[in-house]
């Protein structure tokens, strides 16, 4: 057994895959390489909300017996504890749903099953995958925020407590957490993945997507969830077309994430990219924050219909009295205006993308900051989450406190094999 293998829990998901596809490696051992990892770290990360090491493993036997079934077989998943499974609890870091069974998998764990993939358990959320943290800590620094809501998918793969993770997105909720942890994240496009037995919150912007260490990872967890051959895109062949979007929030970025964004469109455009600027017009764009706003709280007041009637008292006060109240204030006229306001910024984007590989743009403010009150700014992942375009972030520089930082791609809507051959060529320019 080589050296890389004698850790497996290091491995990505795609070297575990071919590693247990070749022989060389059993789904028991890999899975029990991330159970000791997470016995070793989790009291000080802690990542899992609920974890069955004797359910686990029982995958994983269960799949060693097995013949190969997909591309993910014998590989461990995490799934954020808003998603349903029948054999584990979906408690949303709420007291409101302790305990709580499901009945059914939801549609992204039945595929990962249908794939050979374990399910080794359910990372921790914030509160209905909302504002309000669970305990999780970044694995570099426990004073640290590790972002939310998908605080545990990110903080467990960044850790090598798993391979892979699945979480969601409304605002920032994938794309910021994974920049804070230093590792691959990515928002498909709107719609295409589904959503059965996940928690809604918001149906015009709630997305799943991935937490991973490669982007060979990403791709072959995409292909799973939508029962297609996996077929890895290549990095593009010759250099993209980017546009650099600094977006009207700019100066909210800290110092050190501009310069690293602008230290990389100058190293692409040096590697040979075609890097323009790319510019939202006011009119269009100026109020774009608060549509976000307006749409996702006035679904979500509905959507919490159950707990706002029954268990309002067992609301924490940023759900309660910030986003449900909010939405239960807004008008439907104004609800209205704004679902149309997107889809006028959603037209605007799907011309404007349509001549670019890529956008380049800060997938956070900056490092993860300190303090375990929030989980940080979602500033600059929530105006792509309503646009419907696919979103990829990799790391890339780190911050004054030696926190990790990056850069988050996105192409236009549909177009995530594009996205995908250009982070490609995106990455292995910036590791030169």
């Amino acid at each position: 057994m080589s050296a890389t293998l004698q850790d497996p829990a290091t491995l990505t998901a795609s070297e575990a895959a071919e590693a247990i596809a070749a022989g060389r490696l059993s789904a028991e051992a890999l899975v029990r390489a991330c159970l000791d990892r997470i016995v070793a770290r989790d009291a000080a990360v802690q990542a899992w909300a609920f974890l069955d090491p004797d359910l686990a493993l029982a995958q994983a036997r269960a799949a060693d017996r097995s013949a190969r079934r997909g591309p993910l077989h014998g590989v461990p998943v995490g799934l954020k504890d808003i998603i349903d499974t029948y054999d584990m609890p979906t408690q949303c870091n709420s007291p409101i749903w302790a305990g709580r069974r499901p009945y059914a998998d939801s549609a992204c764990a039945a595929a990962i099953r249908a794939a050979g993939g374990v399910i080794l358990g359910k990372t921790v959320t914030t509160e209905f995958a909302n504002r309000h943290p669970g305990p999780t800590r970044h694995p570099m620094d426990p004073e640290r925020t590790p972002g939310g809501s998908s605080s545990g998918s990110a903080a467990a793969v960044a850790d090598h407590q798993v391979p892979l993770a699945i979480g969601t997105q409304t605002s920032g909720s994938m794309i910021r957490p994974a920049a804070f942890c230093g590792i691959w994240g990515y928002k498909p496009s709107f719609g295409e993945i589904s959503r059965v037995g996940v928690f809604q919150q918001s149906g015009s912007l709630d997305t799943l997507g991935f937490c991973a260490r490669s982007l060979e990872d990403v791709q072959r967890l995409r292909a799973v969830m939508l029962r297609l051959p996996y077929q890895p895109v290549s990095a593009a062949p010759t250099a993209p077309r980017i546009a650099l979007c600094r977006t009207p929030q700019w100066n909210q970025a800290s110092a050190a994430a501009q310069s690293a964004l602008e230290d990389a469109a100058r190293r692409l455009a040096a590697a040979g990219a075609r890097v323009t600027e790319l510019e939202l017009p006011p009119a269009l764009f100026g109020d774009w924050l608060s549509v976000h706003r307006r749409i996702a709280n006035f679904e979500s007041a509905r959507n919490f219909g159950h707990e706002r009637h029954r268990h309002r008292d067992m609301l924490s006060k940023d759900l309660g009295e910030g986003r449900i109240r909010d939405g239960e204030a807004t008008p439907l006229e104004a609800y209205v205006a704004a679902q149309r306001s997107a889809e006028a910024m959603r037209a605007w984007a799907e011309d404007a993308l349509s001549g670019l590989d890529a956008v380049l743009t800060l997938p956070a403010a900056g490092e993860a900051p300190k303090g375990l009150s929030e989980t940080g700014n979602a500033t600059f992942n929530s105006l792509w989450t309503m646009l419907y375009t696919p979103c990829l972030t990799l790391p890339f520089g780190s911050g004054p406190g030696g926190m990790p930082l990056g850069v988050q791609l996105v192409s236009q809507r549909h177009e995530d094999e594009r996205l995908f051959a250009t982070a490609g060529w995106v990455a292995n320019t910036l590791r030169e």
